[in-house]
């Protein structure tokens, strides 16, 4: 699936009776809300003694590229121009991948 096509898709269910500004805010305060549940899932595998409930954690990041969908449209944007966006501001970044150095000195 190409990433715009899940946008397309995901959008569907996006609830029609919200005006965009609340649209907007919707998507970043799920963000939010799903990022938490997903932290959550790790914190009780890291500091708790838990398994690592890896289909949890999968199904949260599901949640998260909803909302993040869904903020990218209340921002007439495209998920596609989001991540091209992102990548190009690592390239420039860190030219030749990560580097320590560079992530304290920026």
């Amino acid at each position: 699936m190409e990433i715009n096509e899940y946008q397309r898709l995901a959008m569907r269910t996006v609830n029609q009776k919200l005006d965009k500004n609340s649209v907007l805010i919707n998507g970043v305060m799920g963000l939010c809300g799903e990022s938490g549940e997903a932290i959550d899932i790790v914190k009780k595998w890291f500091a708790q003694g838990h398994d690592l409930d890896r289909e949890h954690l999968i199904k949260e990041l599901g949640d998260i590229a909803w909302y993040l969908a869904e903020t990218a449209t209340a921002l007439d944007v495209s998920l596609e121009e989001v991540f091209r966006g992102n990548i190009e501001k690592l390239q420039k970044r860190y030219p030749e991948g990560f580097d320590a150095e560079k992530s304290i000195n920026r």
